[in-house]
């Protein structure tokens, strides 16, 4: 659906995107991640068409975006972290101008129209002036006038900036649920939403891919030793040294008397052997649990600082 291959663009001696290269089937959600100044924003504007790249390429839908600019853009929905809408008009007389404007033919438009309502949840403001709705529904009407067009792919750029905990819900709900028939770019700062909502993730850090994988390989490839948690009835004398006696065992924490974190290297053998020295020692083990790294861990463990003045 979406092919990318050595895509740069450079202004004057500034690097903002680099030899970035990655595809994307029907359905997919991808999370795009980055510091700010990454190039995030610059790639999804050269995918759109916005801007050109200046060398390598990209096709959407099977379109090239510097060969058929226009039928690239009919195939992208796009959601800014601004939404563009008309804040004095109707929502349903604002989503009627945008599907025009997208080349909706007329004998499509009311069943695009109430798709794009039912979809987005906004069949009871429908009447209601935009500008006179929570952030939360302009925020809806927003995602409405990127699927108006039904288009192939939907690109969203921090599209839950600024709201409460149960609207982030809702338009997350919404993104999964579009996904069925889209394909989609989710670029958020957001990582539990990430880890929630999408299939693969793609780091980039001064304009370069740093790691792509799923949510569950960045975070089981973040290093070679892995934290486990013990908890125990009781600690003989000598017990945390019996641990960090262990030839595979990096590191032995307290949390607290009767606490630890363990982190070791060797896999199941290394557990087994911890397991086994614990029940030796009559500690009376209690619980034994692997602790994996958070996407937020492997997120700072990759980027570099922020540049500033990058181009976002």
């Amino acid at each position: 659906m979406i092919k990318v291959e050595h895509l740069s663009k450079v202004y004057g001696n500034r690097v903002a995107v680099w030899d970035l290269s990655f595809d994307l089937k029907k359905g997919e959600i991808l999370g795009f991640l980055g510091p700010n100044g990454a190039g995030k924003t610059t790639t999804m504007r050269m995918i759109t068409g916005f801007i050109p790249p200046s060398s390598g390429t990209a096709t959407v839908a099977g379109y090239d975006i510097a060969e058929e600019p226009l039928k690239v853009k009919g195939e992208i929905g796009y959601l800014c972290e601004a939404p563009p809408v008309y804040r004095e008009m109707s929502v349903k007389s604002y989503l009627k101008f945008v599907a025009r404007l997208k080349k909706v033919p007329r004998s499509r438009m009311n069943h695009c129209l109430d798709r794009a309502l039912q979809l987005c949840g906004l069949e009871d403001v429908a009447g209601r002036v935009i500008g006179n709705l929570s952030k939360g529904y302009r925020q809806r009407v927003g995602l409405a006038q990127a699927i108006i067009h039904k288009p192939a792919v939907l690109i969203l750029d921090e599209p839950t900036v600024g709201l409460d905990p149960r609207q982030i819900r809702d338009i997350r709900s919404l993104i999964t649920e579009l996904s069925g028939e889209q394909t989609v770019i989710l670029s958020t700062h957001i990582l539990p939403e990430v880890t929630v909502t999408c299939s693969r993730v793609i780091i980039i850090s001064e304009g370069q891919v740093v790691a792509e994988d799923t949510v569950e390989g960045l975070t089981e490839g973040l290093s070679k030793s892995e934290t486990m948690t013990l908890r125990v009835e009781r600690t003989p004398e000598g017990f945390q040294g019996a641990l960090a006696a262990l030839d595979q065992v990096v590191d032995v924490a307290v949390e607290s008397p009767n606490r630890f974190q363990v982190r070791l290297e060797g896999g199941d053998a290394t557990r087994a052997l911890l397991a086994n020295t614990v029940v030796r020692s009559g500690a009376g083990l209690l619980e034994m649990a692997r602790s994996t790294a958070t996407l937020e861990e492997v997120f700072l463990k990759l980027v570099t600082e922020e540049p500033e003045g990058e181009v976002a």
